[in-house]
Formats: C-alpha cells, sequence, structure tokens
C-alpha cells in the first residue's frame, strides 16, 4: 500500500514536473546507500556481531530438536500409544518454543537494525536534499525494484550520496 502511494505520488509529481523544460529527476537507491557508506558497514558488523552467539544457540537447539525428532521416529514403533502421544507432545512443544523465540530474536534484530540505521537514514535524506538543490533536480525519487524500472546511470545519485555521508561523518 506505501509502496502504490509513493508510486502514485511520484507520477503525479512526474507528470507536473515534466512540463516544464529544465525538469531533472535524480534517483538515489537507500538501501545500497545504507549498505555502502563507512557506518552503515560498521552497523552491520555491530549486528552480526551481536547476534552470532545467539545464531550459535539456536543452531544448536535446531539440531537437537532435529535428533529428538528423529530419536522419537525410531521409538514410535516400540512405544505404547499413550508413550507415543506424550513423547510426540514433548517435540511439538519444543518446537513450538523453538519457533517463538526464533520470532521475538527476529525481532529484536529488526529493532536494533532500525535503531542504528534510522540516523542514518536521516542524514542521507538531508545529504539528498542538498545534492538536489545543488545540481538542480526538481525530483528525486528512490530506486528500487518495485518503483523504478528503467534510470540512466547519470541520474543515479547514490555514489555522491555515499561519498558525502562517508566525508560528513568521519571519525
Amino acid at each position: 500500500m506505501k509502496t502504490k502511494f509513493a508510486w502514485i505520488v511520484a507520477v503525479a509529481l512526474m507528470s507536473s514536473v515534466a512540463s516544464a523544460e529544465d525538469a531533472k529527476v535524480g534517483l538515489v537507491d537507500m538501501q545500497r546507500a545504507l549498505q555502502t557508506t563507512e557506518a552503515g558497514k560498521k552497523a552491520r558488523a555491530q549486528l552480526e556481531k551481536e547476534f552470532k552467539a545467539t545464531k550459535a544457540q539456536f543452531d544448536a537447539e535446531k539440531a537437537s530438536i532435529e535428533k529428538m525428532g528423529e530419536e522419537f521416529k525410531k521409538q514410535s514403533l516400540v512405544l505404547s500409544d499413550e508413550a507415543r502421544a506424550k513423547k510426540q507432545a514433548e517435540v511439538q512443544e519444543r518446537i513450538m518454543k523453538f519457533q517463538e523465540k526464533a520470532s521475538r530474536s527476529q525481532q529484536e534484530i529488526q529493532n536494533k537494525e532500525r535503531q542504528l540505521t534510522s540516523p542514518m537514514i536521516e542524514k542521507i535524506r538531508t545529504i539528498v536534499a542538498e545534492l538536489a538543490k545543488q545540481k538542480g533536480y526538481s525530483v528525486i525519487l528512490e530506486k528500487g525494484e518495485a518503483n523504478v524500472l528503467f534510470s540512466l546511470e547519470k541520474d543515479d545519485l547514490t555514489a555522491e550520496v555515499v561519498t558525502a555521508f562517508n566525508k560528513q561523518n568521519k571519525g
């Protein structure tokens, strides 16, 4: 819905701007900018470091659950119906707890990523606005697979945004 609205706004802006002879439309790939700035690389490394131990725990738990499931399959032929049902319930409960824990962990990772990238996004937006004014762009669109199907390389300002961001954020 958000993407559809953004696309409609962009088309409306472009059509109103297109009537002007000197209208310039630029593009910035925000994802690429975030991932290639020095601050973005540091944020990614920090996230990976923080959640490396958690991933190891999840991998160990997953292996343990798989082993438990294999043992259950082997034992199920010799277990009574009651014992089999009890053991199956244990396996299912452990799987559900694992999935809940994995979901919470995924949310934590997303929240931490948002916390680390939000200030960078604001700075990038400011840089984009400054570049647009300096270079005479009427509109700057976010370049993404869902939004822009084609653009000329000369209109992609991502590299300039990354350079400006890195220059402003040394130290």
